[in-house]
């Protein structure tokens, strides 16, 4: 809704105004009255309005001072003056200070109602401009901080494109970690974007999973273990009643171009983390001594093995993990070490199926891990992991032919105006939201909202070619309700705004 101030010295032509139009139709609000231009001036610093309809002549102060000097702290403020007087100096004065339209009393309420939807439009665009810019702004931001902690981009390029988004790098150490919250909600994440913005040596950006990626860039070592350890108990101040939060963290590294190894650092404590769902902050180096132990006897070479599982070759797949359990390397362990290189078996399994997130996989690893714990014997391990490979080849195979995204993709064409989500469709098809947001991407590759958006902004744009309706009519035919996101999604895949898109036919 935008705010709408009105301004009169006749109390009557104040309430008839408010009840000669459906404002919130108009996606309008009232806000603010007053019955001179000083009053309403007064009001309008302590309640900015987007839109200003005033009378000419009023005491104390006219509607064109009133103009003039709201224009000097709301200068994008929307002006309508409605007046008695058909004169054409105040005509050319309110031109002058870019007035949107001068109507004359009594009001033709069909020509009040064109200026004013005119206004909302401008509004938009105005308000679309503007979220545009800062989307773009925090694409662009967020595609630079991953390529640099995944290692794909120069130092020249990094330092350049970091600058231009306002995120320049001039501390000595980096260190990175990884959030999980659960559920991370619109709320959490508008704080802690607030949080961490406000703190010039840490970055962040939601990454695909979901994840808070944070990046401390620091001057002084002893310090900024010191600031990251507040960070992240400040962020986990911020969860609500009932929201978990697990924390990975990578080692702090010297130099803004060995900041990828901490990224993975990060990565791989958040894995290990997965299958011990107790720990809620677990820290790179908390590790480091474990894989030292381990890597002496972890296969070297994990690819042979994915082969084996992609290819569903099951009988192949048992037998070399029975010649690796019951090789010489095997004879000298003890009993905890043998689960510990169980478990990195299970991690390898997660690693490999990490984009499947459906249910099943849960589950599976889940048993496999129940089962890990049980055994207590070479043999029963060796099982525990044969098992487990079985599952996830089964839950492949189940992938590939599941025919869901089809039945989901010919309910959009038939419902694409109703409000459909991927809770609404898991429900319908009996599949659980998240796995089929995975099948969905796999199969159309593109997420479930992008293909959403994309296919209502075509058929909007079919209506607009083939019909006269209005462009709030059709926006509600293709199923967006609030206007401001059909203009956004509608400029994102055009590159235009619906009414020049019209405009140009």
């Amino acid at each position: 809704m935008y705010k709408v101030f009105i301004v009169d010295d006749e109390p009557f032509i104040l309430s008839g105004l408010e009840d000669i139009l459906d404002w919130e139709q108009l996606g309008l609000e009232i806000t603010g009255q007053a019955e001179n231009g000083q009053e309403a001036l007064d009001r309008l610093r302590q309640s900015p309005a987007d839109i200003l309809i005033t009378d000419i002549s009023m005491p104390v102060m006219t509607g064109l001072e009133l103009i003039r000097a709201a224009r000097e702290f709301l200068p994008e403020m929307k002006v309508v003056v409605l007046s008695g007087y058909d004169e054409f100096r105040y005509v050319k004065e309110g031109l002058t200070l870019g007035i949107e339209n001068y109507l004359l009393k009594p009001i033709n309420l069909e020509e009040f109602q064109r200026t004013l939807e005119t206004i909302v439009e401008k509004l938009d665009v105005s308000r679309l401009d503007t979220q545009w810019w800062e989307y773009t702004n925090s694409v662009l931001k967020d595609n630079v901080l991953l390529r640099w902690l995944r290692g794909q981009i120069d130092p020249g390029e990094r330092s350049e494109r970091l600058n231009l988004v306002g995120l320049p790098l001039g501390g000595r150490y980096v260190q990175v970690a990884l959030v999980q919250a659960d559920p991370a909600t619109e709320a959490f994440r508008k704080n802690v974007e607030d949080l961490v913005s406000a703190q010039t040596s840490f970055f962040m950006f939601w990454d695909s999973d979901n994840d808070l990626v944070l990046i401390h860039n620091y001057e002084e070592a002893p310090k900024g273990a010191e600031q990251m350890a507040s960070m992240l108990q400040e962020i986990s101040g911020l969860c609500a009643a009932g929201q978990g939060l697990r924390a990975a963290v990578g080692s702090a590294v010297e130099g803004v171009d060995a900041a990828p190894s901490s990224y993975e650092q990060a990565k791989q404590a958040q894995e290990f983390m997965e299958i011990h769902p107790e720990q809620s902050l677990i820290h790179y180096e908390q590790l480091k001594d474990r894989k030292e132990d381990l890597g002496a006897v972890l296969p070297e070479d994990w690819s042979e093995y994915s082969k084996l599982i992609m290819g569903k070759n099951l009988p192949a797949l048992t037998e070399r993990i029975e010649l690796y359990f019951f090789g010489k390397a095997m004879e000298a362990l003890t009993p905890e070490l043998l689960r510990e290189i169980s478990v990195e078996w299970i991690l390898y399994f997660r690693m490999l199926i990490k984009d499947i997130r459906s249910e099943m996989e849960r589950e599976f690893i889940a048993e496999g891990l129940t089962a890990i714990r049980r055994a207590n014997s070479l043999p029963g391990l060796s099982a525990a992991i044969q098992q487990t490979s079985a599952s996830i080849i089964e839950l492949l195979d189940r992938e590939l032919k599941s025919p869901v995204v089809n039945q989901v993709l010919n309910y959009i064409e038939k419902s694409y105006s109703e409000d459909l989500s991927l809770k609404k469709l898991g429900f319908m098809f009996n599949i659980h939201p998240v796995y089929l947001g995975q099948l969905f991407h796999k199969t159309t590759g593109e997420s479930f909202a992008e293909y959403m958006n994309r296919y209502r902004i075509d058929r909007a744009k079919e209506q607009l070619r083939s019909t006269n309706l209005k462009v709030h009519e059709i926006a509600r035919n293709v199923g967006y309700w609030e206007m401001g996101y059909f203009y956004k999604q509608f400029k994102k895949y055009v590159g235009i705004s619906p009414t020049e898109f019209k405009g140009l036919l």
